[in-house]
């Protein structure tokens, strides 16, 4: 199923839906009840064959919704790059829970990263004590998550300490930088600067818990070191799980059937 929702600032965004297969395996019953939301990394839609790949592999643990992120592919708006992100995710959480699944699983790869913690900071999940502070405040809390896997996030804004990250900041930041993202990478990149700056990952990840947090990173990536997983996961603490993976690159293109295999039952495994 594929529709257009509308982020509470009014942006749409492409979706799709994908109820999953049912799975029959000695070693775990599938899922019907589970449904990971799948956030992109930069200038990735829902239609790139990374995304699909990543879909297909977790539809055989539960449902799947997956989507693009403002600016990138068939949505509305400008990319904000990790901050306004936030709301599509939420539009996306609340549309997998209208399917009635009992629980979502979010995950999220590079910048999806970034915006999967971040998420989960700002919208606690509905019968959490931080849910229920915020449901007294706002009266909503069914964009929440119930478990949450960043993939390949940076802990930290405006890092440009590797040659990717120096060149997706030209690309971010220079009007020649956002036409080519613009004709050659399909994503419509904001020209306005973060005003406030948003918070960041690793100081929203303490703001996280209880909700079952797994942070998982390659030792081989080009983009963020092993310093930003490691930073992720001291400021988690205990509710806080870290894979650091030997060999791996960055994001989706790194990630093995093998991993995501791993991510798959890492999820089925967590109460809700």
């Amino acid at each position: 199923m594929r529709t257009f929702l509308y982020t509470a600032d009014g942006i749409s965004i492409d979706s799709v839906y994908d109820p999953g297969v049912v799975v029959y395996d000695a070693g775990r019953p599938p899922s019907r009840d589970l449904v990971f939301v799948i956030a992109h990394g930069f200038t990735g839609d829902v239609d790139r064959p990374h995304v699909r790949r990543i879909a297909q592999a977790f539809a055989q643990y539960g449902a799947v919704v997956t989507f693009s992120f403002r600016g990138h592919g068939a949505s509305g708006g400008r990319s904000t790059v990790g901050d306004k992100e936030v709301l599509d995710l939420a539009a996306a959480v609340e549309w997998a829970r209208s399917f009635g699944h009992a629980r979502v699983a979010t995950v999220g790869f590079s910048m999806g990263g970034s915006v999967v913690l971040r998420h989960a900071a700002l919208f606690p999940p509905e019968g959490s004590e931080r849910g229920s502070e915020r449901a007294g405040r706002e009266g909503r809390t069914e964009a929440g998550t119930d478990a949450v896997v960043s993939v390949s996030a940076p802990a930290r804004w405006y890092y440009r300490g590797t040659a990717p990250m120096r060149r997706l900041h030209w690309l971010v930041t220079r009007p020649e930088g956002r036409l080519v993202g613009r004709y050659g990478l399909r994503t419509r990149i904001h020209h306005r600067e973060w005003n406030p700056v948003p918070l960041s990952p690793v100081e929203a990840v303490p703001r996280i818990a209880p909700t079952p947090l797994l942070v998982v990173h390659g030792e081989q990536d080009g983009y963020f070191p092993v310093d930003h997983p490691r930073m992720l996961a001291t400021a988690a603490g205990d509710h806080g799980e870290l894979w650091l993976e030997p060999g791996m690159g960055h994001a989706e293109h790194a990630a093995t059937d093998e991993l995501l295999a791993r991510i798959g039952d890492w999820a089925l495994s967590q109460p809700g």
